[in-house]
């Protein structure tokens, strides 16, 4: 058995969109120990009306691929485990329904729910006024929303891919365009795939300046954690060199940074903007584990791809949303003019492409988690 197994789900171009499509090992035989399966569906009812959901499952991990909303990861097991988060929003949310401007620029808000969410592209971050060329040539002061619009933008193009050869990685395939005339035309080619029986998977990302003009981008992975792996007595392991707080309020827990509290009613956010080392290959590597230390989830990535990584404690009571957010990216999530004045936004010249890489693994044993702590100690 050689090759690879296509199967398209979306291709604007074409118009062609499948509404339910499953494949699994009585239809697509591969031989192997594993019990896996890939299925789309669209959901119907309510908020999450319209919305396309893909599940993969390598026979131990499964996770939940959303190309509605900008081929996000909704949520995700590992053996029984599960990953991602309980957030205040039970649903998933059609961008249709979003209204970026609502609350002072807080309106992506109505749609956070997912495990992992992207931030960008032209744009992520805290809200406020930037200055950007109008369709005259002139500066033109405009106010940039929360977090910027690709987890809100439907994908173009969605495909499946399954190697016939092992190890057989399934990949889901994503093509989402974040365009306007006299402005920026972005598009963000996703690859998320995952090995038969794998612990891990991973986000393979390219982002495309489509004009000849020069274009900013700015990207950030929003991953998120509440329990099991998140409890009282949870840590963040990482190999930082410097750690500072955001604000005020994360001042005042930079004794305990990396520390976790139980569900804490009334507690306000805390974030702290990090500097990691890196191995002998410019790679990073941090952890969050459970108060056992068997239990935990690590993200690996690129240093030159993503030099920055900020941690997000809103330890809230559970209703509130009780989470941690993990997130690498090419900046550090303040409004885009205090990023740029810092020299942290980046330009892409017409035509380039800029490649951001993501793998998550998750780890159920206390040897495991030790293995991923020996790795990050490796780095400092």
């Amino acid at each position: 058995m050689e090759g690879m197994y296509r199967f398209v789900l979306t291709n604007v171009e074409r118009a062609l969109w499948t509404e339910s499509w499953a494949i699994d090992e009585s239809t697509l035989p591969l031989g192997t120990e594993h019990t896996w399966r890939v299925q789309k569906t669209t959901l119907k009812g309510g908020l999450q009306d319209g919305i396309d959901l893909i599940e993969i499952d390598n026979g131990a991990l499964s996770v939940f691929i959303v190309p509605t909303r900008g081929m996000g990861i909704w949520k995700g097991t590992y053996r029984g485990i599960p990953l991602g988060w309980e957030s205040p929003v039970r649903d998933l949310v059609n961008p249709a329904f979003i209204e970026l401007n609502d609350r002072g620029g807080l309106g992506w808000l109505k749609g956070f729910n997912e495990w992992i969410v992207r931030c960008g592209l032209d744009s992520n971050g805290a809200p406020g006024n930037d200055i950007v060329i109008d369709n005259n040539g002139n500066e033109a002061e405009v106010f940039v929303p929360l977090h910027g619009k690709i987890a809100n933008i439907p994908a173009r193009h969605v495909e499946v891919q399954i190697d016939l050869t092992p190890p057989h990685r399934i990949t889901v395939l994503g093509i989402v365009d974040e365009t306007m005339m006299f402005g920026p035309a972005l598009r963000l080619t996703i690859a998320i795939s995952t090995e038969l029986g794998s612990n891990s998977l991973t986000i393979a990302d390219q982002v495309t300046n489509l004009n000849d003009k020069p274009a900013e981008m700015q990207l950030l992975y929003h991953c998120n954690y509440g329990a099991p792996l998140l409890e009282e007595g949870a840590s963040i392991v990482t190999p930082h060199k410097t750690v500072s707080p955001r604000d005020p309020r994360a001042e005042e827990g930079i004794n305990t940074f990396d520390q976790c509290p139980g569900p804490t009613p009334g507690y306000i956010e805390q974030v702290y903007f990090y500097e990691l080392a890196g191995n002998s290959e410019g790679n990073t590597s941090v952890l969050l584990k459970n108060a056992e230390g068997n239990l935990g989830s690590s993200l690996h990535y690129s240093l030159k791809q993503m030099p920055y990584f900020t941690l997000w404690k809103n330890t809230a009571a559970t209703r509130d949303g009780y989470v941690v957010g993990l997130e690498p990216a090419t900046n550090y999530p303040n409004a885009k003019s205090f990023e740029r004045d810092a020299g942290r936004v980046i330009t892409l010249n017409g035509g380039e492409t800029r490649h951001c890489d993501l793998t998550i693994a998750v780890h159920d044993t206390k040897s495991s988690v030790q293995a991923a702590e020996r790795e990050i100690e490796q780095m400092k």
